[in-house]
């Protein structure tokens, strides 16, 4: 619709009007000004054109002194996309919201949403939650979270038009994870989600986010794989990785199995190539096969430090050297055991194999032994017996410069990070069914992993069937809780139960691609549930980042959710059932409650309920990335300080300036910025943490390019002795612009 020049002034000045009464803590007298002098200056123009030219004005004035003016524009922005909508669904773009049941009918018949959405709800389910929805809420989302939201996770017509609205979106997704629920009580949890999501509690991962309740794509964020050594498991993984990758999975790849340059093969001496041909392969599959069309794959893929290939693994990403040798598109995760570390703090020798010769020689996998105390255990026996055979070949270096060479890849590249092996096995609660050889792209997720090995393969009346002994193929399913707003409107005990039931409910609903990982899922019931806007909330409470206060705040608000956590699984197993490898776990045993000191009568009456009806998932907690949805939430990402107090979030062809949430004359004290916080307190605010999370934490580094060596190694040091069980980009202020995965960002 085109406005006149008479009547767009005055339709200006009536939007204006609205905006002032809504948002009375702004000034609007430059914004006003600014506005009707453009009109006057372009005459005539459409009604998108002016919504255009009033967020514009607004996105203008979005600064630390000002920060309110978010809400400003993305009110605007409101306007603009419920039009949009209006016009794909044929409604009155006045009333906003229009039918619910009809916009689900439309995107079914576009071939957009699932068809199963309309088959499990009644109409009048349907109308009645309608009912529940409350556009309100659109009204606490920033201009960048609201932007966010809109392009990249609210379903679309297939030539990109608006159809579905925010509140609409989080309806879809209770309804989708909430489905099979018994109908008695599905639409009052239903009614619970939908509070939880629309009041931004919590948000769900982005592969959840953008596709529950839509008829492509599946809802886990992360996969992990572990490659046998040999040419079919290498191959077959590859095959997996792309079919996951395409639909939108993050992987991480354990190559630690795989045999090294110049072993042998077929006892044929010398003739490997080691790990780095296949590492171009998945570097090529990275790139070639991308999630849905809107980034390219992404895959980490991680190594032991006593690999011979560790090396050339670590020059992998670097800018300089043969090109030959590259793989910029892959991220590197280095796997690390007591036994190093205490090696390179003491500048002893360190012994580099291959581990096909180990088993050829040894008549064992040395990957396959952990430290199970601090200081003694099989790994280093094995590593002992290794390096004193007279049979075994191995290359001695000193630990020392292995180290230099993780830490220049690091503050070049930002990898590798860094998997503290021991300490992840050791604090396994599914020690019984396996062991942890490395962590995902982001990693939060410690789970049990072992090979898919092919086992026979033949033809029966014309057709080739194949026998795979399944391996555990590890799945992420994710969720994060904002603490800021949970915490501060006491609703955190509540959310949580939630989460839990609807990332328990992913399980069960979701559809791999690839059978293997279908079936760890099952077996496992793992979940990652973890948490964001940690700096937000100390901000608001008053507290510093570096102070004795912060580290006794995050001990006890992480153990008050790892306590609610565990009930809520708890209760779900009562319910429905303990995850199928419960007997002979940690869980079942009591020594999960007794590894962590957790002693108290609350602590023993729970490790009691757990003992009798279990619990519904293997593996419960882990702290993700979550940059973009907690930029959905007006949040602040995962537990990271903020990295400015004022920054533009880079979109395609414009920028949308974004400031640290509820920020005030008050709130600008408690927000020092990440690359001046001494990261010896990061470190030891995240080690009160990890204690309450069974998992990982997706735990960034922040230093300076200048940083001396010495310096960064006492900050691992103190991360590997703290008890961390891994660390992720070491973010340097010369490679701060490091692309995250998107996959993790629940």
């Amino acid at each position: 619709m085109e406005l006149t020049t008479d009547n767009q002034v005055q339709e200006a000045i009536r939007l204006l009007k609205e905006l002032r009464e809504r948002h009375q803590s702004v000034s609007f007298e430059e914004y006003e000004e600014k506005v009707l002098d453009t009109l006057e200056a372009k005459g005539d123009v459409t009604a998108e054109q002016l919504d255009n030219m009033l967020i514009l004005a607004a996105v203008e004035r979005i600064s630390s002194q000002e920060p309110e003016w978010t809400y400003v524009a993305a009110d605007i922005y409101l306007r603009k996309l419920y039009r949009a909508s209006a016009e794909s669904r044929g409604t009155d773009p006045e009333k906003g919201y229009g039918s619910f049941y009809e916009m689900m009918a439309q995107l079914e018949e576009m071939g957009i949403y699932d068809t199963r959405l309309l088959q499990k709800y009644s109409r009048d389910e349907i109308d009645s939650l309608e009912r529940i929805i409350n556009p309100e809420r659109d009204g606490l989302f920033t201009y960048i979270g609201i932007v966010t939201l809109a392009e990249r996770y609210l379903a679309k017509s297939h030539a990109g038009h608006f159809i579905e609205l925010p509140q609409e979106r989080f309806m879809i997704i209770a309804m989708t994870l909430l489905a099979d629920e018994p109908e008695e009580k599905r639409l009052t949890l239903i009614q619970e989600a939908y509070w939880a999501l629309s009041n931004l509690y919590m948000t769900v991962a982005t592969p959840t986010l953008a596709n529950a309740g839509k008829s492509y794509g599946q809802l886990s964020s992360c996969f992990i794989d572990t490659v046998e050594d040999d040419l079919r498991s290498i191959y077959d993984s590859n095959t997996d990785v792309s079919t996951l990758s395409k639909n939108g999975g993050g992987i991480g790849i354990y190559l630690g199995k795989i045999r090294s340059r110049g072993s042998d093969i077929k006892g044929f001496k010398g003739v490997s190539s080691g790990i780095i041909p296949w590492m171009k392969q998945l570097n090529n599959t990275a790139v070639s096969v991308d999630q849905l069309g809107q980034r390219q794959g992404a895959i980490a893929v991680y190594l032991d430090v006593w690999h011979k290939d560790i090396f050339p693994f670590l020059d992998s990403k670097l800018n300089n050297g043969d090109e030959r040798q590259r793989t910029h598109d892959l991220f590197t995760g280095v796997c690390l055991p007591d036994l190093f570390m205490e090696q390179v703090e003491k500048r002893g020798d360190w012994y580099l194999f291959d581990p096909h010769e180990v088993r050829k020689v040894m008549g064992f996998s040395l990957e396959d032994h952990y430290d199970e105390q601090p200081g003694q255990g099989s790994f280093r026996e094995k590593y002992w017996a290794c390096v004193f055979h007279p049979e075994l070949s191995h290359q001695t270096v000193p630990a020392i410069e292995l180290f230099k060479s993780i830490m220049i890849s690091q503050l070049e590249t930002g990898t590798p990070y860094m998997f503290y092996r021991d300490t992840v096995n050791r604090f396994n609660a599914n020690q019984h069914k396996g062991m942890i050889y490395c962590s995902n792209l982001c990693t939060e997720i410690t789970q049990n992993m072992s090979a898919t090995v092919m086992e026979e393969e033949r033809v029966e009346d014309g057709t080739i069937i194949t026998y795979k002994k399944p391996g555990d193929y590890v799945v992420c399913n994710l969720s994060s809780l904002s603490l800021a707003k949970a915490v501060q409107d006491g609703v955190l005990k509540e959310v949580i139960s939630i989460a839990v039931r609807m990332l328990d409910n992913v399980i069960d609903i979701n559809d791999i691609p690839v059978l293997q990982a279908q079936l760890t899922n099952e077996r496992y019931r793992g979940i990652g549930l973890g948490t964001y806007g940690w700096h937000h909330l100390l901000a608001l409470k008053g507290i510093k980042w570096e102070s004795e206060e912060a580290l006794e705040y995050c001990d006890s608000l992480y153990e008050d959710i790892a306590f609610f956590t565990i009930k809520a699984s708890a209760a779900l197993a009562k319910e429905k059932g303990a995850y199928p490898y419960f007997t002979g776990s940690e869980w079942a045993a009591g020594s999960y409650f007794e590894k962590r000191d957790y002693t108290s009568p609350r602590w023993l009456e729970l490790k009691e309920e757990v003992k009798e009806h279990g619990v519904r998932n293997g593996y419960l907690m882990a702290v993700a990335p979550s940059s973009s949805t907690s930029l959905i939430a007006g949040s602040t990402a995962s537990i990271d300080p903020v990295f400015r107090l004022e920054y533009s979030e880079e979109k395609k062809d414009y920028k949308i300036p974004v400031t640290a949430p509820d920020l005030s004359p008050h709130t600008t004290w408690y927000y020092k910025t990440a690359y001046n916080i001494d990261q010896h307190w990061s470190i030891k605010q995240n080690a009160k943490r990890q204690r309450h999370i069974d998992q990982s934490i997706s735990f960034n580094l922040y230093v300076r390019n200048d940083i001396k060596a010495k310096a960064l190694l006492d900050i691992h040091l103190h991360a590997w002795k703290a008890g961390l069980k891994t660390t992720y980009y070491v973010r340097s202020t010369s490679n701060a612009e490091i692309d995250d995965c998107e996959s993790c960002h629940s």
